[in-house]
């Protein structure tokens, strides 16, 4: 797995720059909005550091995107689009400071304003996005396929188990944390809608 999260960083690296040049916005510019120092940014962009989930999704809110997005392979580099998204052709990757693992499923070149994402998390793992409110309205949905998760949505915690659906805003900091000792596997959908806020 070392070869794919090497690829995976410069594949991270790349959209970043390029989701950076297309906002036409400096490293200190995307420091100020994100709230990521201007030398992680740069680390990043250089495929030098493995960021967090936590620091990929300050660079998504900071530049406009959902964090799946921050997967996809640079539209310069990006084969035409098509409808499906083969299993072993959809992006894995490892957040190294909790150990939870995200498969990007939807079709990368699909023109769809929705994203689905499977995550397993491990037992006792926590991870805190801070972010709040975005340029981007963006819905989404987790729903439990094996476990339990604890999500807590600003001041409101909500426990799912096999099966539940969670729907919400992603407008306030957002903590996702398996309180058992068996892993939690959820999909998360998300959509965006760029016309409201």
């Amino acid at each position: 797995m070392a070869d794919t999260a090497t690829d995976l960083n410069g594949r991270i690296a790349e959209r970043v720059r390029e989701l950076r040049a297309t906002h036409g916005l400096s490293l200190d510019a995307l420091a100020t909005r994100s709230g990521v120092s201007r030398s992680m940014i740069s680390l990043v962009e250089r495929g030098e550091s493995s960021p967090t989930a936590v620091v990929l999704e300050k660079l998504a809110t900071g530049l406009g995107v959902t964090m799946a997005a921050m997967f996809d392979a640079p539209i310069t580099a990006a084969a035409p689009g098509g409808p499906i998204a083969r299993r072993a052709d959809q992006p894995l990757w490892r957040d190294p400071a909790s150990g939870y693992l995200r498969r990007n499923v939807s079709p990368p070149g699909a023109p769809q304003p929705m994203q689905i994402v499977e995550v397993e998390f491990p037992p006792r793992a926590r991870v805190a996005f801070e972010t709040g409110a975005r340029d981007v309205r963006i819905q989404q949905q987790v729903w439990v396929l094996e476990g339990t998760i604890d999500v807590t949505v600003g001041a409101d915690r909500h426990r799912l188990h096999d099966g539940d659906c969670l729907a919400m805003q992603l407008d306030r900091p957002t903590v996702f944390h398996n309180p058992t000792r068996k892993p939690a596997r959820y999909a998360v959908v998300m959509a965006s809608d760029p016309t409201r806020r």
